[in-house]
């Protein structure tokens, strides 16, 4: 039997609480930063277990530790609380029960994960080689809890030496662990283009400054930079998806406002787009003496597997593993990675029965998708040495 497999039928035992924990939090769903039912429910799970150390963070999140025995790494996992604006269909033995909110992103799977392992490791708290940290996130949704964690000292006091994340993944077959090395997640950013110009009839343009005119050269001059600033080889994209202007027919519009992202594999040229944009924005104020406005609304770097941790990833997932290729969506997770190496994975979940994608209302898992979640988290741990 590998190592794998016996992990595989250790976190078995554990189906019954992962499927108890998962779907109690399945019915109670909370958005970002008001997850106040979701902490005390974690919280009496994790008191129960006698930590070594259990506190708020970033408000709504907490952080467990389980002391070790001094001989490996400090490790920490992390799983993300928050749930989404959705709706969810009818016919869910226990679904949401907080209307227009649904776990619609596989959180509740996440934490079920992290609560299982927060058992397994108080029950072996003696063979610990390390200290082990488990990170409860707020706010990944919306406005990047991990970041206030992280600025908070989440990381600190135990001193984290690396650091693991997983997401439940629809089109990762369910009984597999999928990663790579570097980039597996994109650099996003939401931005806000705002341009004010002057109002004056449309029979008198001359005497406006006309905002929409200004947008419009505004977006298709992005759309040239992108593709002359950018190496072809470094994946970018840069999307415009709402725009507003305007309040008559036969009036200039003195004020316009684009919103969109940028998506990028690298945080280097994420800055010189950025830098770019900017150029941009001055350009068109000068050409159409208007007043350009630029709000970066939400921001997170690029999901960046450390090449060791990604290794020691890999081999505990075992014959579980399965090679990921990099999406262009993005992960808060990257935070964590922005002070201490560390990996992020997908836990798949895809069978006939399920394979909607993410943020869908007919998104949904078999419990028995975390299995191979919580043997990974096991054999991570088991296997932290200092080599």
């Amino acid at each position: 039997m590998t190592k794998m497999e016996s992990r595989l039928r250790e976190a078995e035992d554990y189906l019954p609480r992962l499927r108890l924990h998962r779907r109690a939090l399945h019915r109670i769903p909370e958005l970002g930063c008001e997850e106040r039912k979701t902490q005390a429910y974690l919280r009496r799970q994790l008191e129960a277990l006698a930590p070594d150390d259990l506190r708020a963070f970033a408000d709504t999140g907490l952080r467990c530790v389980f002391r070790g025995k001094g001989e490996g790494r400090t490790l920490a996992f992390r799983a993300d609380m928050d749930a989404l604006p959705v709706e969810e269909p009818k016919g869910c033995a226990f679904a949401s029960e907080h209307p227009g909110r649904m776990h619609a992103c596989g959180h509740d799977g996440h934490m079920a994960i992290l609560l299982a392992f927060a058992e397994w490791a108080s029950a072996h708290r003696g063979e610990l080689p390390g200290d082990t940290v488990l990170l409860f996130q707020p706010a990944e949704e919306t406005v990047g809890g991990a970041e206030r964690m992280v600025r908070e000292g989440a990381l600190l006091g135990p001193d984290v030496e690396a650091v693991y994340g997983l997401h439940m993944m629809p089109d990762v077959p369910i009984g597999r662990i999928a990663c790579c090395p570097g980039p597996i997640m994109a650099q996003t950013s939401e931005m806000d283009f705002i341009l004010t110009g002057q109002t004056a009839h449309g029979a008198t343009p001359h005497l406006g400054r006309d905002a929409i005119s200004a947008m419009a050269h505004l977006l298709t001059l992005f759309q040239t930079t992108l593709a002359r600033s950018v190496d072809p080889c470094a994946q970018a994209l840069l999307t415009i998806g709402r725009v507003e202007a305007g309040t008559q027919r036969n009036i200039l519009a003195e004020r316009a406002v684009m919103e969109g992202i940028v998506r990028t594999f690298s945080n280097d040229v994420y800055a010189k787009l950025e830098s770019r944009i900017l150029d941009d924005l001055r350009g068109v104020e000068a050409a159409f003496g208007v007043k350009a406005e630029f709000i970066r609304r939400v921001f997170y770097p690029c999901t960046d597997n450390d090449a060791a941790e990604f290794e020691r990833v890999r081999d505990a997932a075992g014959e579980c593993f399965l090679p990921a290729k990099p999406r262009m969506t993005a992960e808060d997770f990257s935070y964590y990675q922005l002070s201490v190496p560390g990996a992020f994975a997908f836990c798949g979940c895809m069978d006939e029965a399920h394979g909607a994608p993410l943020h869908s209302p007919l998104f949904g898992f078999d419990e028995a998708a975390l299995v191979p979640g919580l043997a990974l988290y096991i054999g991570l741990t088991q296997e932290n040495g200092r080599n």
